[in-house]
């Protein structure tokens, strides 16, 4: 079980509505992204590698962005020129 402690700097809190908190727990554990939430309500989530940050990312975006604001993500995306 992860048990996360104050000096480790690959834990971050992630501050997340009550009503958001466990639907995005469950799904970083579906992802194998270490985390919990404590009694004091937090989010607290292990990220060692930029892949795990990425999807931290992409996952509170998932649940807490707005249709617009994921439409505008996904237009940024389809713009963007990466392959050049």
């Amino acid at each position: 079980m992860f048990q996360p402690t104050s000096s480790d700097p690959n834990v971050q809190i992630v501050e997340i509505p009550v009503s958001d908190r466990w639907r995005i727990y469950h799904r970083l554990q579906e992802l194998s992204i270490p985390c919990c939430c404590p009694v004091d309500g937090s989010l607290v989530v292990e990220v060692n590698s930029a892949i795990a940050a990425f999807l931290v990312r992409s996952t509170v975006q998932h649940f807490l962005a707005t249709r617009q604001e994921l439409l505008d993500w996904l237009e940024r995306c389809w713009t963007a020129d990466i392959f050049s």
